[in-house]
């Protein structure tokens, strides 16, 4: 899960903009201005929900008001401000930015699709959303095991119709902010099929205009499972970014559940 954090934190500097002269090969990834957003939070509520057997609308909405300046969309906002929490139709990429950790933990295509589904649903309701999520997980779940790009990609294309075969050079000139799963998740996984490394992956989100820090999310989850590592000290990173040395060691919620460990007894 460390590639899809890592990822948040490295596009969170560029989501509305890139500076002029904007070099995605030569940047430095993480400097003092990036930080983590709504995507982290979520994600790291993923794995919260998994490891406690808690519903996944309970984890979303306790960090969602632990962590209320995240930088949630407004419908997400109200729904974490609504009593009732109830699913809106959303297909936004929400659903898909945080459901990597399924992908990770569970031991079969049927058991991610499952968990994801109910990932999602409990906002993000919409076909368009919970297949979103699905095959951000499945993607995972497929890298983890060994597949091929060749054979994520087909499968990816085939179980949820997404397009994957337009080339970034064909993304770039015409590229733009869209914060829909059919908008992001197609982009992300393209930017994973076109690198070589996590690292580049990530510089891969960067030379296009998007939803940088979702986009980048997703794509260094699916990364870091195909590559194994990010390349970078995942754990200094995840210190630097999600410790807060302003609250008590207990209050840690997040650092503490982005970092806390799991065999892979507990699957079974």
């Amino acid at each position: 899960m460390d590639g899809a954090l890592l990822g948040d934190i490295a596009g969170s500097r560029y989501e509305f903009s890139k500076p002029k002269g904007f070099n995605h090969k030569k940047i430095s990834l993480f400097e003092n201005g990036c930080f983590y957003t709504d995507d982290t939070v979520m994600t790291v509520a993923t794995k919260y929900a998994i490891l406690n057997k808690i519903s996944y609308r309970d984890a979303y909405v306790l960090f969602g008001k632990r962590y209320p300046l995240a930088g949630y969309g407004p419908m997400f906002k109200e729904w974490l401000c609504d009593h009732l929490h109830s699913p809106y139709q959303s297909h936004g990429n929400g659903s898909a930015m945080r459901v990597s950790f399924v992908g990770e933990y569970f031991n079969t295509v049927e058991e991610v699709e499952l968990e994801a589904k109910k990932s999602a649903e409990c906002s993000h309701n919409h076909p368009r959303g919970i297949a979103g999520a699905q095959a951000v997980a499945v993607s995972v779940f497929l890298a983890r095991n060994g597949f091929s790009k060749r054979e994520i990609k087909k499968q990816i294309s085939s179980r949820y119709g997404y397009p994957l075969n337009r080339r970034l050079l064909l993304y770039r000139p015409f590229s733009k902010f869209d914060m829909s799963c059919e908008g992001s998740v197609p982009l992300a996984i393209r930017c994973f099929l076109e690198s070589d490394s996590w690292e580049s992956s990530i510089r891969n989100v960067l030379s296009v205009t998007c939803d940088t820090d979702t986009v980048a999310c997703i794509t260094g989850a699916i990364a870091e499972a195909y590559y194994k590592d990010t390349g970078f000290e995942n754990s200094q990173l995840l210190h630097k970014f999600l410790y807060d040395p302003a609250v008590s060691e207990g209050e840690q919620l997040l650092y503490r559940w982005a970092t806390e460990p799991y065999c892979k007894e507990d699957r079974e």
